[in-house]
């Protein structure tokens, strides 16, 4: 949001002239300066109270650029090749329409599976070693992390075919029903375009009920594992993030696309086509005449006729605020509130921004469990205080949320911060049940 990017740049400005650099602009104008060269782009969501800036497609594609010179790939990994192997097959079998062939490949990737099935239980259990799995887990990160510049490009080549179909519908000089007809082919073009097919096809996948639970399961599987406490934060913070992101990117797109054919079809049906095609009848005109007197009135003669034009100092409409008449009421005293419940929503947020040990909260869980039925999340923290203050109480709520049994009485849990200072907070009753022990793995 505009606001937001202000504050955010005006801080940084101020830190930079603090250390000597010579800024004299605003963060305003800065913003201005970047949106006119590319840099940014600038649109306006739907029921959104101000504008938003992003980076533009160009932008994105130069800093990955400039990130794979400052830190390139390792050349000629195993994961890459195994990756590239593993792609090359599923080709060649989904590719492959000869039905002997397919059940032979089913038939030895059976005997496979069973031969594995056997070694494990002869106790030959083949685990990945830590930097391999680790140069895996980057590798995946750096695929994944490519599809933000996906993301850009199918919905700037989106916008591009609303652009060109309007310019279609604004030259077409048929009746309203042979627009029509062809508003409806062009949304069927924009449809099985390229960008489309292999948006809805992504689109398609990534909203599978099935594919999402085996997303999430391999997510936190990987998550899991003791080597991903060798990954960076970022690498970490991206891996838990995935499935949101991917979820917020493509549905950003998907809105583009929804909002593009709603936009398409108010503009024909309302009549406003008509009103722009006459406008650009008329420029036309005015170019044809001038085309044809060019031999004759020079560009630098001076015509007499006059124009009286006014002006008026333009600003956008994100920077009007509508008056607020509390402000100018005198401050109350403070007064004590009663402190509202935490809602399960609020918490998945904390999760989503949050590093928590949900590894030794579940030891925890379990540990309490083989003594008792049952257990709420203050009979767990008080057998085992804290560790993470505030962390380790939303880590419980998150466990809680997907393992426990919410009541509907509320509970007060304390904790001791990293200030040392004992908080206390009203949550949902969640219990454990230990006949879901198996479920805390």
């Amino acid at each position: 949001p505009a606001s937001i990017l202000f504050e955010r740049l005006t801080r940084d400005l101020e830190e930079l002239r603090a250390q000597g650099d010579d800024l004299p602009q605003t963060a305003q104008a800065y913003v201005a300066s970047w949106l006119g060269d590319g840099y940014l782009v600038r649109h306006y969501p739907p029921g959104a109270s101000e504008e938003v800036y992003e980076l533009s497609t160009a932008t994105v594609e130069v800093i990955r650029f400039l990130s794979s010179i400052d830190q390139p790939h390792a050349a000629a990994t195993e994961s890459r090749l195994s990756l590239v192997i593993q792609a090359l097959v599923g080709l060649a079998e989904d590719s492959d329409a000869d039905k002997q062939r397919r059940i032979k490949r089913l038939l030895a990737e059976q005997t496979r599976i069973g031969q594995q099935i056997e070694a494990i239980h002869r106790g030959q259990l083949r685990v990945l070693p830590r930097d391999t799995a680790l140069e895996r887990t980057r590798e995946i990160i750096s695929l994944a992390d490519g599809l933000t510049g996906d993301f850009h490009r199918v919905r700037d080549q989106f916008e591009q075919l609303n652009r060109e179909l309007r310019e279609r519908i604004m030259d077409s000089e048929g009746n309203r029903g042979e627009v029509l007809d062809s508003l409806f082919a062009g949304i069927d073009l924009i449809t099985e375009s390229e960008a489309g097919r292999t948006f809805t096809a992504f689109w398609r996948l990534l909203t599978d009920p099935e594919q999402s639970a085996t997303l999430e399961e391999a997510l936190d599987g990987v998550l899991s594992r003791e080597f991903v406490g060798e990954l960076a934060v970022r690498e970490r913070r991206f891996l838990l993030r995935l499935t949101r992101n991917l979820l917020e990117q493509g549905g950003a797109v998907h809105e583009v696309l929804q909002t593009f054919a709603r936009s398409l079809k108010h503009f024909v049906q309302s009549r406003e086509y008509l009103e722009q095609r006459r406008v650009n009848q008329l420029l036309k005109e005015a170019q044809r005449a001038a085309l044809t007197i060019k031999d004759e009135v020079k560009a630098t003669e001076s015509l007499q006729y006059s124009l009286e034009l006014t002006s008026s100092r333009l600003r956008s409409i994100s920077q009007w605020v509508l008056y607020d008449p509390s402000l100018q009421v005198a401050p109350e005293a403070m007064r004590a509130a009663e402190p509202l419940p935490v809602d399960l929503e609020s918490v998945s947020a904390l999760v989503a921004q949050s590093e928590i040990d949900f590894r030794t909260l579940t030891e925890h869980i379990r540990a309490l469990l083989e003594q008792r039925g049952q257990a709420s999340i203050s009979d767990v923290l008080e057998h085992f205080p804290a560790q993470q203050g505030l962390g380790s109480v939303v880590g419980l709520l998150a466990l809680g949320s997907r393992h426990g049994i919410k009541s509907d009485s509320v509970e007060w849990v304390t904790w001791v911060g990293e200030d040392d200072q004992r908080r206390r907070a009203r949550i949902p009753k969640i219990y454990f049940l230990k006949e879901r022990l198996h479920e805390l793995v």
